[in-house]
């Protein structure tokens, strides 16, 4: 099989550590780039973390860009009380031996799609969409290269992590990704009524502690974090790893059910800012040109998981 050429943005966070620990064990993924964006915690701090959990993953070859500090409009809002401080939950950061890429996160994006055949590199974005909204602002041409961008945002039936009905994400910055939305890139958006079907089970922490490798035990500590940080705040004895999911999507699209709808973002309203709109049906939103994910083979996505850090 042809490895997929993958851009990954994201801001680390423990979730996003989860998936990014993922992806770099899946020889079914040619990561070209691990951009960063402010969001769980400053951009300073997202940028060493990717280089922080590149260097667990032995995978130095893959470059980090650094990216926005905050978002289009907005003043940056942190998630340090579900990331932790530094963005690692219990583990204690450190410099690692290389460094951040020269170029800015926006000009790696453009430059690697351009420079490839048309629809050939796909993009995962686990944070805000600022890096992705700034690239498309600076080359119009980006959205029809690009191939699919799965995005870790949003939610409908569940409600939302922020507010009453809206998940982080989309929330922390709502023009960068109603810009997104917008736009003619190929969107699939994996929001909270698919990433709360992946949870990290007692008996899926404890599969992972036992490999014994030290991807896998960054896995099972931001896994810990996260259980200790949700037991306490919403009462659950499962947290949802929200940011594996479009990376699991990248490796084994089949785990997934996606419905074609169409998808916006309210920006207006104090109350419901970050709110997505997901209509399925066409004769109210006209063409469904994004598509949304509504189920999931959750142990699927905990054995590639598995796999990936063994």
């Amino acid at each position: 099989m042809t490895p997929t050429p993958l851009i990954i943005d994201c801001d680390p966070g423990v979730d996003d550590a989860v998936a990014l620990l993922t992806a770099f064990g899946t020889p079914t993924l040619d990561l070209l780039a691990i951009t960063t964006v402010g969001g769980n915690v400053p951009v300073a701090k997202t940028a060493r973390n990717a280089r922080i959990l590149r260097q667990i993953a032995g995978r130095e070859d893959v470059p980090v860009f650094t990216g926005a500090e905050r978002p289009l409009r907005r003043d940056p809002m942190g998630a340090g009380e579900f990331h932790g401080a530094e963005g690692l939950g219990d583990m204690a950061p450190f410099e690692p031996a290389v460094g951040c890429a020269p170029d800015g996160a926006v000009e790696a994006i453009i430059e690697t799609v351009m420079a490839r055949p048309e629809k050939t590199v796909s993009l995962a974005v686990l944070g805000p969409l600022t890096n992705l909204a700034q690239a498309l602002r600076a080359e119009p041409g980006l959205a029809e290269r690009l191939g699919p961008v799965a995005v870790m945002g949003g939610a409908r039936s569940e409600g939302g992590n922020i507010t009453a009905s809206a998940e982080f994400n989309i929330w922390a910055d709502p023009e960068a990704a109603a810009e997104v939305l917008a736009s003619a890139c190929d969107v699939v958006l994996f929001g909270l009524d698919v990433t709360h079907q992946v949870r990290a089970t007692e008996g899926r922490i404890v599969a992972l502690e036992a490999l014994g490798t030290e991807p896998a035990r960054a896995a099972a500590s931001m896994m810990r974090f996260s259980q200790r940080v949700e037991r306490e705040t919403v009462g659950w004895e499962a947290p949802p790893i929200h940011d594996l999911c479009p990376v699991a999507w990248m490796i084994r699209p089949e785990l997934f059910t996606l419905r074609p709808c169409h998808i916006a973002v309210e920006t207006m309203s104090d109350l419901t800012r970050g709110h997505t709109a997901v209509e399925f049906r066409d004769g109210v939103a006209g063409p469904l040109r994004h598509r949304w994910a509504d189920r999931v083979d959750a142990d699927g996505v905990f054995a590639l998981l598995a796999e990936a850090v063994r």
